[in-house]
């Protein structure tokens, strides 16, 4: 398991530094002025010249990335203009609303997906796997920005049922003491069940906007490998045996089919990631896709930097939990590596 662990660690530092290079030479070659955004509209060439070089941006550019490279060696991912704090202490308080929004939409669309995918698996060309059909269609149709609307102007415009959308708590609600920077596992550790009511209202809709694009995928794979395994020589000498139904669908068909419903768990994770950009300015939500958003928009070039990279991070960081739960879901991948 360390081996397995250490191997994958060093295929992921090339890619963290090809990240490193792309997102730096991405953030310089984007059109606006970072030194004319902040001198103003009325700022006279001279004062945007002196800004430049205060920033270090009339540097070449390979001696501004040998700095940037100097400052990430030493945690320091620069200081954002635009809030005027250190990057590091902005995506600190930003990150954990942005990874219990898109943890709470991942583990939402599997507790539907999954299911759903089996269940179609289980009944070809029922009323469920045309179910499975119609809602993974509608799933990776639907540009999350419209789903995000559409679910507000329905339960909150329309019929009343959710809060406003504007952040993780609703202004008569108090903030759980800080121990995860998760508002659900926060208020439920202090015991606060009004303040944990009030942040599971403002995630659903969030969270069920990215649990309504992630579903897609996962009941689909989800469809395909159940399939696959059910049509197996064991699965048909088990049904031989007498085992009884559900013991050959939950203990043997579900558990050999999730090693590629876990695959693919990693790339829907990125993808929300990434959607997380768009489903936050929906809902006004405090987390690192707004941030970065604001940042490109004024074209502060460090929290865009730093945005990029801790995404890496928690992607690669994801996909190595992944691979060590390959060996927890079929031991023969561990005895492989």
């Amino acid at each position: 398991m360390l081996r397995t662990l250490l191997d994958r660690l060093a295929t992921t530092l090339p890619a963290l530094a090809g990240v490193v290079v792309v997102s730096f030479l991405l953030t310089r070659v984007l059109p606006g002025d970072t030194a004319a955004y902040f001198a103003g509209p009325a700022a006279t060439p001279q004062a945007i010249a002196q800004i430049r070089t205060e920033l270090g941006l009339d540097r070449p550019l390979p001696e501004q990335f040998a700095r940037y490279v100097a400052d990430l060696a030493r945690g320091d991912l620069g200081r954002s203009l635009t809030t005027g704090q250190p990057v590091t202490v902005d995506l600190g308080a930003r990150l954990p609303a942005s990874a219990e929004l898109t943890l709470f939409g991942l583990v939402l669309s599997l507790l539907v997906a999954v299911p759903l995918g089996v269940a179609a698996a289980l009944r070809q060309g029922s009323l469920v796997d045309h179910a499975c059909r119609v809602v993974a269609t509608a799933g990776v149709s639907l540009p999350v920005f419209f789903t995000g609307l559409l679910l507000v102007y329905v339960f909150y415009f329309v019929l009343g049922w959710a809060p406003a959308p504007l952040g993780r708590l609703d202004a008569f609600a108090s903030p759980p003491p800080t121990r995860t920077g998760f508002l659900l596992l926060d208020s439920l550790a202090a015991g606060d069940l009004e303040t944990f009511r009030a942040a599971l209202g403002q995630i659903a809709l969030p969270g069920l906007t990215l649990a309504i694009f992630a579903l897609a995928p996962i009941a689909r794979i989800t469809r395909a490998a159940m399939l696959a395994v059910l049509a197996a020589d064991f699965v048909r000498t088990a049904r031989a045996a007498g085992l009884s139904r559900r013991r050959v669908v939950v203990t043997y068909a579900l558990r050999n089919a999730m090693l590629p419903v876990v695959t693919t768990l990693g790339m829907v994770f990125s993808f929300l990631l990434g959607a997380n950009v768009l489903v936050e300015k929906v809902f006004a939500w405090p987390g690192v896709g707004s941030y970065a958003v604001e940042a490109l928009i004024a074209s502060d070039f460090a929290p865009v930097q730093g945005f990029v990279l801790a995404m890496a991070l928690l992607y690669t960081v994801l996909n190595l939990l992944i691979d060590l739960a390959y060996g927890l879901i079929d031991p023969r991948v561990r005895g492989a590596a």
